[in-house]
């Protein structure tokens, strides 16, 4: 049996920036202390709901280093540090290593994807680079390509590869995964209106954008479910359904940091290509938000 990383609701941090477009580390550090107050369990930052793909190099690095910093240890850091460069990912690891993060998630190669003994010999690269755990992020729908069951097993062979971010939304990959790994690879929901069926499968929790607006019942959800009190954690993914689709009913992270900004955490916008939403789905959104008490 591997280490486990965490247990419960990691947030998929969004990146606060400002007007201008540069991160605002100010905001980064008020949402991080709010969100280790209001239960969350570990800390992604730098990932897909962080708009890594249009931070600089430089400044993913500074991000990881500035959250690691502030976080001191209340809680884990997980650092994305993938690319479709294995070079690029082996680089940003060992930044992330250095500068004192818990774990790394490894999102899969886009656009230029590769063969299932590729995407081995890439995860595999990494691995060799740094001591540190590796989560593997699965997430086909952005990606193009999916970390076929067979080759999770094989990755699971690896010591520091630790767990999968499943983001595939197929249960029945999820059962297939978890029986082929058993124990060898810890399995996270990454879809935020599975994570109740994926626990009752094994899964020990959730990387999650919902957590962003609703920490703490993010993180009740989670524990109910691994404390087999699966009527509680079913109810409570029930009653967020709708605000989960509302969070992806335009690209992610362009409905959360708008709903960030509606209840008052001023997180500015996206950086573009990433526009701001359709009015129809702001209202949709807003309607969500204020169904649950968020906005006034």
């Amino acid at each position: 049996m591997k280490h486990t990383i965490f247990t419960g609701a990691a947030v998929a941090l969004v990146t606060p920036f400002h007007a201008d477009g540069t991160v605002n580390y100010e905001k980064l550090a008020e949402l991080i202390d709010d969100q280790i107050a209001r239960g969350t369990d570990a800390l992604v930052i730098a990932g897909t709901t962080g708009e890594s793909s249009t931070l600089s190099e430089a400044e993913h690095s500074d991000v990881i280093r500035f959250a690691v910093r502030h976080t001191n240890h209340r809680v884990p850091v997980i650092a994305g540090t993938g690319s479709n460069a294995t070079h690029t990912a082996i680089m940003l690891s060992k930044e992330a290593e250095e500068a004192g993060a818990d774990a790394l998630l490894l999102v899969t190669p886009y656009y230029n994807k590769t063969t299932q003994e590729g995407l081995y010999q890439h995860y595999r690269a990494i691995a060799e680079s740094v001591t540190l755990p590796i989560i593997l992020y699965n997430v086909p729908s952005r990606t193009g390509m999916t970390i076929e069951v067979a080759t999770a097993a094989r990755l699971a062979e690896i010591d520091n590869i630790a767990a999968m971010k499943d983001a595939v939304g197929n249960i029945t990959y999820t059962a297939n995964l978890i029986e082929a790994c058993g124990d060898k690879l810890d399995v996270y929901s990454g879809n935020d209106d599975q994570i109740v069926p994926m626990m009752a499968l094994g899964a020990k929790g959730v990387i999650s954008v919902l957590s962003n607006v609703l920490p703490q019942e993010t993180h009740d959800m989670t524990a109910a479910a691994l404390a087999g009190d699966y009527k509680t954690a079913a109810a409570l993914q029930l009653k967020y359904l709708k605000l989960i689709h509302a969070l992806f009913i335009e690209t992610n992270p362009i409905p959360v940091k708008e709903a960030m900004n509606l209840i008052g955490f001023e997180v500015g916008p996206c950086r573009m290509p990433l526009y701001q939403m359709a009015e129809k789905n702001r209202a949709v959104l807003e309607a969500e938000l204020r169904k649950h008490g968020l906005m006034k």
